[in-house]
């Protein structure tokens, strides 16, 4: 096949800020950074670069879940290919969902930690298995996941290749194993750098206020969504906390109960579906299951409850929104019912909940990186004040909703 050279300047495509990133053949190479700080886009530009210069090397892209890998890393790749134009010369399938380098038959593979057998039994027809991504790390809560896939990239390559995993993420949790395994450590086979929105060349001018208006306005957000630095705990509302692995037979000990409890978002915020068992009895609220997208319609919240199987289930939503409320009812959502907020609602669901043990499902990641955040305001003095910040509250909100039946049994009632 013949092919059609295209000259590119990379340092001129690529910006600055990733030099060594570019550079290290070192076995992890891991990069925490904060929105906007294009650490996707440059990864993703560094495969496809790469996999056209290495003719006997193959990737392998993971995430949490494997649905969540179409709209994220398949669609930067493809930008790539664009940018660098070379788009041509890439066959990109969504079922099954991969890339393939046409001249080659080199392949760019697709899978999520929630099938592991996937993961250990994964082979290729040309070349070496030697790269691989992964995006959006911290959703990883079990570092025997990572060791799991780490060891699954072993054995022998070809002549001028070299074994490589690229570790990319939002750094919310300072608690997270990514901190100590990567950044506490002096290793040369490891890489472990921070970028920021500020070696971004290609961020407007309004881009760039949301970060100014972050800085001001929300200090610890800004730590980490604008500098990239890691989450701190200092002021945790929630700190009887821990993650394990939940299965149904909590549901059967005595004095469980279901609970679910539904905040709305659109644009700038996430439609957040809470699902816990609560034990009045043991004083420990398990957390099952979430949702956690933006720009949902009712409809599709309604469809998406259905496929969780909870269509049927109290769901205790938010009473700001009756017309919300009432279409879900019309859609199928049959027990949906508006929470009952009244005075200090926030601050007294708080005081009850935080005399609970919170277990936590290892798959609730939306639910793991807000309770690591969700912390106490500060006055202008920098005082932490009686109220919770206006931030990472979309689950804790649901949660609260979820568990206003039980706060004050006998006298709880529903609008």
């Amino acid at each position: 096949m013949k092919l059609k050279i295209n000259k590119v300047f990379l340092p001129e495509l690529i910006g600055k800020g990733y030099g060594k990133f570019w550079r290290f053949k070192g076995r992890y190479r891991v990069c925490k950074g904060s929105r906007g700080s294009k650490k996707s886009k440059t990864t993703a530009l560094w495969f496809i670069f790469n996999i056209i210069k290495y003719p006997k090397a193959n990737l392998l892209v993971v995430r949490k879940t494997e649905r969540t890998l179409k709209d994220s890393c398949y669609t930067d790749l493809k930008w790539a290919m664009n940018k660098l134009g070379v788009a041509h010369l890439f066959k990109c399938t969504l079922s099954p969902l991969e890339i393939t380098y046409i001249p080659t038959g080199q392949k760019i593979l697709f899978r999520g930690l929630d099938d592991p057998l996937k993961i250990t039994s994964i082979t290729v027809e040309h070349g070496s298995l030697c790269w691989v991504w992964i995006e959006e790390a911290y959703e990883l809560m079990d570092e025997k996941s990572f060791d799991m896939l780490d060891e699954s990239i072993r054995g022998e390559v070809d002549d001028g290749l070299f074994k490589q995993i690229t570790i990319t993420f939002n750094p919310w949790d300072c608690h997270h194993w990514l901190k100590a395994r990567f950044f506490d450590v002096e290793d040369d086979d490891i890489l472990a750098m921070t970028t920021n929105y500020m070696c971004n060349e290609w961020l407007d001018e309004a881009d760039k206020k949301v970060f100014e208006r972050m800085k001001v306005q929300n200090p610890k957000r800004y730590l980490v969504a604008g500098l990239g630095e890691w989450g701190v705990s200092e002021g945790l509302i929630f700190e009887n906390w821990r993650i394990e692995k939940i299965d149904d037979s909590v549901k059967k000990e005595v004095g469980a109960h279901e609970i679910f409890g539904l905040d709305y978002g659109y644009t700038q915020d996430p439609t957040a579906l809470f699902v816990g068992v609560i034990n009045l009895e043991k004083r420990k609220l398990y957390v099952c299951d979430e949702m956690y997208e933006k720009k949902l319609s009712n409809e599709r919240i309604a469809e998406n409850i259905k496929a969780k199987g909870y269509q049927h289930k109290m769901i205790v939503a938010d009473s700001a929104e009756p017309k919300s409320n009432n279409r879900l009812r019309v859609l199928g959502i049959t027990n949906l019912r508006g929470s009952k907020k009244g005075k200090d609602s926030i601050r007294s669901g708080i005081d009850f909940l935080q005399d609970f043990e919170i277990i936590i499902d290892p798959r609730c990641t939306n639910f793991i990186k807000e309770i690591s955040n969700y912390a106490w305001d500060e006055d202008k003095f920098g005082n932490k004040i009686n109220k919770p910040i206006d931030d990472f509250n979309h689950l804790m909100d649901a949660m609260r909703y979820a568990c206003e039946p039980y706060m004050h049994i006998g006298l709880f009632s529903f609008d």
